[in-house]
C-alpha cells in the first residue's frame, strides 16, 4: 500500500534532495510553486524537464538517468498516464544505484499498478498529495 498516514509522510520529509520531474519554470504553477516552497524550505531541489535549461536557479536535466545527484525523494509532477514509465524509471535508478527510494505523486496523480511494483521493489510511494501541503500541515 503507498503510503497514507502521517508518520510515514513525515519520516519522508526527513529527505534532503528531491529530483522534481516535471519541475516548471512558470510560476503560478504548482509544478514550480510546490518546488520552490520545498527549496525555501531546505530541500536540495533537482529539476527534471527536457524542454528547460534551469529552474529554480539549479540546471534541469533531460530525464531521472541524467541526474548524477543522490536523490532521495522522486516528487512526479506528470499526468497519471506517464506515472507508470517514470515508476520504471525510478524502480531502474534505486537497482542501480541504491538511491530514489521514495516516488511522491501530486495531488491528482495515481497509478496503483505502477506504484505496486514500485513498492514491490523497495520504493515508498505517495499518491495523490501535494508534498508542499503536507509539509506545511506536519512541519510548518
Amino acid at each position: 500500500m503507498p503510503v497514507t498516514d502521517d508518520e510515514g509522510l513525515d519520516r519522508l520529509l526527513d529527505a534532503d534532495t528531491i529530483a522534481v520531474v516535471g519541475c516548471s519554470t512558470t510560476t503560478g504553477k504548482a509544478a514550480h510553486d510546490v518546488p520552490a516552497y520545498l527549496q525555501r524550505h531546505g530541500y536540495r531541489i533537482v529539476p527534471v524537464n527536457p524542454f528547460a535549461d534551469e529552474v529554480l536557479g539549479e540546471p534541469a536535466h533531460d530525464e531521472l538517468a541524467d541526474v548524477d545527484a543522490e536523490i532521495d525523494i522522486v516528487n512526479v509532477f506528470r499526468p497519471s498516464e506517464e506515472v507508470s514509465e517514470i515508476l520504471d524509471a525510478v524502480r531502474e535508478r534505486h537497482a542501480a544505484r541504491g538511491d530514489a527510494g521514495a516516488a511522491w505523486l501530486q495531488l491528482g496523480i495515481t497509478h496503483d499498478e505502477a506504484a505496486a511494483a514500485a513498492e514491490a521493489d523497495g520504493i515508498t510511494v505517495v499518491q495523490d498529495r501535494c508534498m508542499k501541503i503536507e509539509h506545511g500541515r506536519l512541519r510548518g
